[in-house]
């Protein structure tokens, strides 16, 4: 049985578009992990002092064992009820007492699930997401240290939400991933070093929609990493395996309302395990999947909600949590542990203690059951 996490014992049918490859992409700038929650840091630096009242720094020096550890979380929305969360001021986060948790890890990541404009007209689709820029810093001062922007609500207000997006990206106080201004540039790892371990994160979609097929980066057009050109995707993790032995792969992928992950998911999860990853993990489902190993390679299937704008038509969708994996510099998962939380009337994931966090302990585990994986090494 996996131990509950120190933070909750604390606080407990569209024509498809062809789509080119990755065309070598060039990684993004290496940095050395100083402080985190660095208001002034950029993405190459990754160094500064905290913000007042943000998470505390994780201390920069190698541990003993020479490893890492590295936190992941599901969907985040700012709209509908959640949108007040970017006005929320310190010691209170935008991601509520769980940032604590995710504060507490050496590198954390997880998905943004909207475009980052207020300008352009909405995609023809059922439901269309945005958020101001200001999203980026709330993250960062909620302890996240990555964002994907791989995922099919990132193109939401067209072409000109597009390039805001991409402008916001730019000016990001944290490194953002799956986005680009063409398929070099989205496909293309943020590589860090994190005491004295060297981390690639990439990311991608899967998901067959409208953003996938019309919004897909290609040589020269901007828009987001496919999961669906599974040749180009493996190209960019062998090569950012080339550059980290440590590559995280953070994808959106699965079924919605579906708690086993499909052969799309499966079958990718054992070409990037091929291609080198040291975990393959993700969102979109609005319910959590299953995690465990596949072979040396950590899969997470489905990370569920996150901070969450509003309900869904999908039971246990507001089951939620912070999975964190300890790595070594050879790119070994040594453990994991998980913080299991509830998305709560206000959207925010609030972290469960006593019986609801055993239960939801046993209901994760019980996931795994159609994954094909097995446990990963359990954390102390």
């Amino acid at each position: 049985m996996r131990r509950v996490a120190p933070a909750v014992a604390l606080l407990i049918g569209l024509t498809t578009v062809a789509a080119c490859g990755p065309d070598d992409p060039a990684p993004a700038p290496a940095a050395d992990r100083a402080t985190r929650a660095a208001p002034a840091a950029s993405p190459a630096t990754g160094s500064a002092d905290p913000a007042p009242g943000a998470p505390s720094a994780s201390p920069t020096v190698p541990r003993p064992d020479g490893s890492i550890t590295v936190a992941f979380a599901g969907d985040v929305h700012f709209e509908g009820r959640t949108a007040g969360r970017l006005a929320v001021t310190a010691p209170e986060q935008a991601l509520g007492p769980i940032s604590r948790t995710i504060s507490e890890a050496d590198l954390a990541v997880l998905n943004l699930e909207t475009a980052i404009t207020e300008r352009g007209a909405p995609e023809p689709k059922l439901y269309t997401f945005r958020t101001s820029p200001k999203a980026l810093t709330a993250l960062r001062d909620s302890g996240v240290d990555v964002v994907s922007l791989a995922n099919n609500h990132a193109v939401d207000f067209g072409a000109d939400g597009l390039a805001d997006t991409l402008a916001a990206k730019e000016s990001s106080p944290i490194p953002v991933v799956g986005l680009g201004r063409n398929a070099k540039e989205a496909y293309a790892p943020y590589v860090i070093t994190i005491r004295g371990v060297k981390v690639a994160v990439v990311a991608a979609s899967q998901v067959e929609d409208l953003t996938n097929q019309k919004w897909r980066a290609g040589s020269n057009k901007p828009g987001i990493a496919s999961a669906l050109d599974a040749p180009a995707l493996v190209k960019a993790v062998e090569q950012a395996k080339a550059q980290a032995p440590v590559v995280i792969v953070y994808l959106h992928w699965g079924e919605e309302g579906k708690a086993c992950p499909t052969a799309a998911q499966t079958g990718l999860a054992k070409k990037l395990a091929t291609a080198g990853a040291t975990a393959v993990v993700g969102t979109h489902a609005h319910t959590m999947l299953g995690s465990g190993m596949l072979g040396n390679t950590y899969v997470g299937y489905g990370f569920g909600n996150f901070l969450w704008y509003g309900t869904s038509d999908y039971a246990n969708s507001n089951e939620t949590g912070v999975t964190t994996l300890t790595l070594t510099a050879a790119g070994k998962v040594t453990a994991e542990t998980f913080t299991p939380a509830l998305v709560d009337d206000h959207g925010v994931p609030t972290p469960r203690t006593g019986a609801p966090a055993t239960a939801a302990l046993q209901r994760r585990d019980s996931l795994r059951t159609c994954t094909g994986l097995t446990p990963a090494p359990a954390g102390h």
